[in-house]
């Protein structure tokens, strides 16, 4: 089975003897390479390919960052297109996200925004919130974490299950949850696991919210969580379509080994990413960006819609 994992490493794992993963920052070539050859292209798509400074290069990780610790070679767009990914087709056509347990309010992400952020961002395919399976019905181990002191669920039960849970015209699902999870018994926790070639996957949004760690909500809290969740549903599900981690720009796929980390990552796709999805699901850049910059302005992302406004300018203006 393959999986990828959205991890958090225990500290013992990150000794000073460790042998840490070689990242070697991007080369401008090398950014141009990666996003492939855009001749063929109408004018607007290929100016949304394309990098006029509005995007930032990998920069080096720190010791404690997903590049340090793992190994990646990237993924181009040509190397994309030769992986053949198993893409949606006319009979599967939507995206299913599945609630599991209780969703606290003031805790938990508000659902049917992440539902709409996620139509945005895969538009044009639709996007389902299933009804919430309550915790009874979860079958799943569970264990109290002797860290945290709270309830988790065991990972793997819960994705053993879940393509039996997937609907027939399902290209993809992902189960959310606010309970902490854990894939077995060596491991302190894992923010979520997902089974590529099935199409599902589980992630918990138990650790997005301030007061995990003690800490009082604020007036920003609830747009933190929000963002959180957004990037976390969306690079997961970018996933699904065959994209693997990104390592050419600062990226909406780029692997996160801790929240400081995944806080830092932009919530919108590189200019490579975005080309893979392209052949994925064959958006309109100009609709797509439309959708998300509408989102991020009604729900006070400022930084997310002005960044979009000015791409789209640039798009729009493209001969």
């Amino acid at each position: 089975m393959n999986f990828s994992f959205r991890l958090s490493l225990p500290l013992a794992l990150l000794s000073c003897g460790a042998a840490y993963a070689v990242f070697t920052t991007p080369t401008k070539q090398g950014l141009e390479q990666a996003v492939g050859p855009l001749s063929g292209l109408d004018a607007k798509t290929r100016r949304a390919f394309t990098d006029a400074g509005e995007f930032q290069a990998k920069k080096y990780p720190g010791v404690l960052d997903w590049l340090t610790q793992h190994e990646e070679k990237g993924q181009t767009y040509g190397q994309y297109l030769a992986s053949r990914a198993n893409l949606p087709d006319a009979s599967r056509r939507k995206l299913y996200i599945l609630p599991i347990g209780t969703f606290e309010k003031g805790l938990a992400p508000d659902l049917e925004l992440l539902r709409s952020y996620t139509a945005a961002f895969y538009h044009p395919l639709e996007v389902v919130l299933l009804p919430a399976v309550p915790d009874k019905e979860v079958p799943a181990q569970e264990r109290i974490n002797t860290m945290s002191a709270k309830k988790q669920w065991k990972s793997t039960d819960i994705l053993g299950w879940l393509p039996k849970k997937l609907p027939a015209d399902g290209y993809a699902m992902l189960a959310v949850t606010m309970t902490d999870l854990y894939p077995d018994e060596n491991w302190n926790f894992v923010f979520g696991q997902a089974s590529l070639r099935r199409r599902v996957g589980v992630f918990s949004f138990a650790r997005y919210h301030p007061g995990w760690a003690g800490e009082k909500p604020g007036a920003a809290t609830g747009t933190l969580v929000l963002r959180r969740a957004a990037k976390v549903l969306t690079h997961e599900m970018g996933h699904m379509f065959g994209i693997q981690h990104c390592i050419h720009y600062e990226c909406n796929m780029n692997g996160a080994n801790h929240l400081d980390e995944a806080d830092a990552t932009p919530m919108e796709l590189c200019p490579v990413c975005l080309r893979k999805l392209h052949h994925a699901i064959r958006f309109d850049p100009v609709t797509r960006y439309e959708k998300l910059q509408r989102f991020h302005e009604a729900n006070g992302l400022e930084a997310e819609s002005q960044w979009i406004k000015t791409r789209l300018t640039a798009i729009k203006a493209a001969k």
